[in-house]
C-alpha cells in the first residue's frame, strides 16, 4: 500500500476513485448507489470539490476490493499538501528578466518555482541569455544550480558551459 501511496500523495482521493471506476468501467451513478449514497455526492468527490469521509471510505474500499484506509490515507496527504501549499513562501524570480516564450507551454504565474526548479534551471540554461541565467542564478543559488546541472541532463541541449562563476 504504501508503494502506492508514495506515487500518489498530493492527490485528491476523489481522482483516484474515478480512475478506479473507470478502470473497472461502473459509472459514478451506479456506484453511488451501489453504496447507498447519492450520485451527487460521489460527483463531487470524484471531481475534488468535496472531502472524503471515512464511512464513505470503507465502503468504497471494500466495493472496489481496495485495502482498508487507503482512500482515507489519500485525503490525509491531500490534506497535508494543502496546509504546506497555504503556508509556502511564493516567491518568484524577478518575471521582467525572463522572456515568457521560455515557458511557451505553460502560464508564467502558474509555475511553482520551487516545485519545478530543476526543470526550469534546466530550461533557462538551455534556452535563456545571459541576463536570464543571472536573475536564475540570484534565485536559486549558484550551488542549488550547480548541483542540478551536474546531474544527467534531461534535455541534450543543456550547454556545457552551464555555470558562470563570477
Amino acid at each position: 500500500m504504501f508503494e502506492k501511496l508514495s506515487i500518489l500523495k498530493g492527490l485528491h482521493p476523489g481522482f483516484f476513485l474515478a480512475h478506479e471506476l473507470k478502470k473497472q468501467k461502473l459509472s459514478k451513478r451506479q456506484f453511488a448507489l451501489s453504496l447507498s449514497e447519492h450520485p451527487q455526492t460521489i460527483g463531487t468527490i470524484t471531481k475534488g470539490k468535496r472531502d472524503m469521509n471515512t464511512a464513505l471510505s470503507l465502503k468504497a474500499e471494500n466495493a472496489l476490493g481496495l485495502e482498508e484506509g487507503f482512500l482515507m490515507m489519500l485525503q490525509t496527504f491531500y490534506d497535508i499538501k494543502l496546509e504546506k501549499d497555504k503556508n509556502k513562501d511564493n516567491r518568484t524570480p524577478n518575471l521582467k528578466l525572463i522572456r515568457p516564450v521560455l515557458f511557451w507551454d505553460t502560464k508564467m504565474d502558474k509555475i511553482d518555482w520551487d516545485k519545478h526548479k530543476e526543470f526550469i534551471i534546466e530550461r533557462i540554461f538551455e534556452r535563456g541569455d545571459e541576463e536570464e541565467q543571472k536573475e536564475i542564478q540570484k534565485f536559486y543559488g549558484k550551488q542549488v544550480i550547480a548541483d542540478i546541472l551536474s546531474k544527467e541532463p534531461k534535455s541534450n541541449y543543456i550547454r556545457s558551459n552551464k555555470v558562470k562563476s563570477k
